[in-house]
């Protein structure tokens, strides 16, 4: 009886094979991508003059390396309360109308916080200073960002309604779709009456 002979296996297809499981993992597999926070940073200024800053006008917000929020030094909060914290420190207004020879803080018509002498002058006073630990998880830092960015953008909301009967937020929308110098000017105002200063000291290792 004749002996069969093995037939060759043809790999001519297991290139294409390969080249398909490739193409298949490339278009599946997802990739992690670096996230950031949108932030415009101020422009070089040449000039940079001397500015008293009286320690009232100054929020200090400080996250440790265990993700705990420390403020002025005293208390720990949680981030939801946060914005509130901001918010009335920015809006609070406590600058009086100055008496002769006198220069305390500028009077805020708009503000409607609670007027605290001991707390923030003017909306275009109030510093919010956040400094964290080295350790502290970027997940917490951007958190406490958002809450600060929606303080002030609340505020600019609730301004804007009461001069506009529309909220900052749509006004934005609307500018960005159609421009327009006028909405620019009222978008302005708004930035101006609640402008957006936070200060970042270096970490703390």
């Amino acid at each position: 009886m004749a002996r069969r002979e093995n037939s060759e296996i043809n790999a001519g297809s297991m290139a294409d094979i390969a080249f398909l499981l490739l193409i298949f993992f490339l278009v599946t597999t997802t990739m992690d991508v670096d996230s950031g926070i949108s932030r415009k940073l101020p422009e070089k200024s040449e000039d940079t003059p001397e500015v008293t800053i009286k320690e009232k006008n100054v929020l200090d917000i400080t996250v440790n390396r265990n993700n705990q929020i420390l403020i002025e030094g005293t208390d720990f909060i949680q981030v939801s309360d946060l914005r509130k914290i901001a918010m009335d420190f920015i809006d609070n207004g406590g600058g009086l109308s100055a008496p002769k020879g006198d220069k305390p803080g500028e009077a805020c018509d708009y503000c409607q916080g609670a007027k605290d002498p001991a707390s923030s002058d003017h909306p275009s006073k109030a510093i919010i200073s956040l400094q964290s630990d080295r350790g502290t998880s970027y997940g917490m830092y951007v958190s406490i960002q958002n809450e600060i960015e929606a303080a002030y953008n609340d505020l600019r909301n609730r301004l804007a309604l009461q001069k506009y009967k529309v909220s900052y937020k749509e006004m934005l929308k609307e500018y960005n779709d159609n421009g327009g110098e006028k909405l620019k000017a009222k978008i302005d105002l708004l930035k101006d009456s609640y402008p957006q200063i936070i200060s970042e000291p270096e970490p703390i290792k």
